[in-house]
């Protein structure tokens, strides 16, 4: 076995580092590119992420509560640049929640284009399976994206539909992730407890996989292709465009486009689900897109659902570096040098909020196993978010304590469990299942 696999085998045991890519190697043109943006914004070394795998390191990984914090205020959503109040929902629609996207795409994420290429959706495949002991089809699709302006570079969005047989007009479950199962786990023993899509179609829901990685690579080398290079005709990312967590957003918004033209699927009951980087781009897709009507955002951590003025597990200097720089706008570097996370004018608790009032449901592995994504700041940032939601008429979490592990918090339009287990979204499914339902099924919840 690689050095390289033998490291993913050991992440995908223990949930420490998977979410990152501190010890990846990154190509020399990741690294032109990554010095081309600190040298556009007139930066020459950045500090240092944090080192997760050697507690001797100067500069190793803090689980110690005391000094995690967050030792500086929390932005307030509901409060303007000039300081007045949001008073009400109208107020939050036409002025607070524009400012707030407007902050994250200028300086998190990075802007995504105004005008898009159109995408035309193929079914390539199509075949009767059992899922589960129910009859399903299974519909292999693929999103071709008009390249008229840029024709040598193709980009063809892959994503697998399975719905029961004889659906009309289903909920759907979409994940972010990989039709044909991750490449690290070919090969190995399925996990423990009941497969997440056996337990959907028994609902007689349908699921999709979108493979996040066929609308925009993830690294830095691949930012002149994908998406973001079709959209530049091939020329390097300004500091203003959008980087690959918002690319792969958009890759949500382009699937659910096909559910409304597919008479199986109710493209207004469907449900978006990631783990990790994917969990960051799952609550991306939530955020921008209100077609969207519920979300689970599994083990997100730093760029996701965990507050950056935490200083517990991975920080805000692991995203800025050359191994994940490239998820977020060319802005973002700035933060790990010479400003820091207390400067940035938003935090994690505020991209929650955007997706108010819609449910939403934040997933975590336990504290020792899934300690680098910061289940702690995950929480803190759901409980920030509640006023938005209070606001908007719908339920906060209903809880300010930090749970103990397998405890369920969900009364309310917000929910959170932390599992037993590692960097996975597994043990949380049938949780998320029964509180998907109270939206995606009405009647029968």
């Amino acid at each position: 076995m690689s050095l390289v696999r033998s490291i993913a085998k050991v992440a995908l045991a223990t949930g420490v580092l998977l979410a990152s890519q501190a010890l990846a190697q990154t190509s020399p043109a990741t690294e032109a590119d990554h010095r081309r943006m600190l040298d556009k914004l007139g930066i020459q070394a950045l500090r240092p992420g944090v080192d997760g795998w050697n507690k001797a390191a100067q500069n190793a990984v803090n689980y110690d509560e005391s000094k995690a914090g967050p030792f500086s205020l929390l932005p307030d959503p509901l409060v303007l640049p000039d300081g007045g109040p949001v008073t009400d929902a109208r107020m939050w629609w036409a002025v607070r929640r524009p400012q707030l996207l407007e902050l994250f795409a200028r300086e998190v994420h990075g802007r995504a284009p105004a005008k898009t290429p159109a995408v035309t959706w193929r079914v390539v495949s199509e075949a009767r399976a059992r899922r589960g002991g129910v009859a399903v089809i299974e519909r292999r699709l693929v999103g071709v994206v008009d390249n008229a302006k840029a024709p040598s570079i193709s980009v063809r969005l892959d994503m697998l539909l399975v719905v029961p047989d004889g659906a009309a007009k289903v909920p759907v479950m979409l994940e972010l992730g990989f039709p044909d199962g991750p490449p690290w786990a070919r090969g190995q023993p399925p996990p423990p407890g009941p497969d997440w899509r056996d337990l959907v179609i028994a609902k007689g829901w349908a699921y999709a996989i979108l493979d996040p990685t066929s609308i925009q690579a993830d690294n830095g080398e691949g930012l002149t292709q994908g998406i973001i290079g079709l959209v530049n005709r091939g020329k390097p990312r300004s500091l203003d465009d959008w980087g690959v967590l918002r690319a792969w957003a958009w890759g949500v918004s382009r699937a659910v486009d096909y559910f409304e033209t597919d008479p199986t699927t109710d493209a207004q009951r469907v449900a978006v689900e990631g783990v990790s980087r994917y969990g960051k781009a799952a609550l991306l897709a939530m955020a921008y897109e209100p077609r969207l009507a519920v979300g689970f955002i599994a083990s997100s951590g730093e760029g996701g659902a965990k507050l950056f003025r935490r200083r517990r597990g991975e920080q805000l200097e692991n995203l800025a570096a050359s191994g994940e720089y490239h998820w977020m706008g060319g802005r973002f570097l700035r933060y790990a040098g010479p400003l820091t996370a207390d400067d940035l004018p938003v935090d994690a608790h505020e991209l929650i909020a955007l997706v108010a009032p819609r449910p939403l449901f934040i997933s975590v592995g336990n504290d020792q196993a899934d300690a680098w994504i910061d289940s702690r700041g995950m929480f803190m940032a759901t409980v920030a978010a509640g006023p938005v939601y209070r606001l908007l008429g719908a339920r906060d979490l209903g809880a300010t304590t930090f749970p103990a592990p397998e405890t369920l918090i969900a009364s309310g339009d917000l929910a959170f469990r932390q599992h037993a287990g590692g960097h996975t979204a597994g043990p949380n499914w049938p949780d998320f299942l029964d509180f998907a339902a109270r939206y995606l099924e009405p009647a029968k919840a």
